[in-house]
């Protein structure tokens, strides 16, 4: 697990699950925590794949806090896991 960013409105964490066993596939992907609505989504496969480029994308153009926060509420508007604190 990897907290990759952190911003008034959002977290993303990375996850990286290694292969049971080896040579089995490796698996994670990318949780996304919108602070505000107390939603989160969990991105893999394809959809991971899509979000890593679009970031990769957005950095190079040294986007603002904003610029993120917009990029990443794309992708929030998806979120139907309620946050639970424990």
């Amino acid at each position: 697990m990897q907290l990759l960013y952190h911003s008034d409105s959002f977290v993303v964490v990375r996850f990286d699950v290694p292969a049971e066993m080896p040579g089995g596939l490796e698996r994670g992907g990318y949780e996304i925590v919108d602070k505000f609505a107390r939603k989160e989504i969990f991105l893999e496969g394809v959809l991971a794949e899509s979000f890593k480029a679009g970031v990769e994308q957005l950095a190079e153009t040294e986007p603002s806090v904003e610029d993120f926060d917009a990029y990443i509420s794309r992708f929030t508007a998806l979120a139907q896991q309620p946050v639970a604190m424990h």
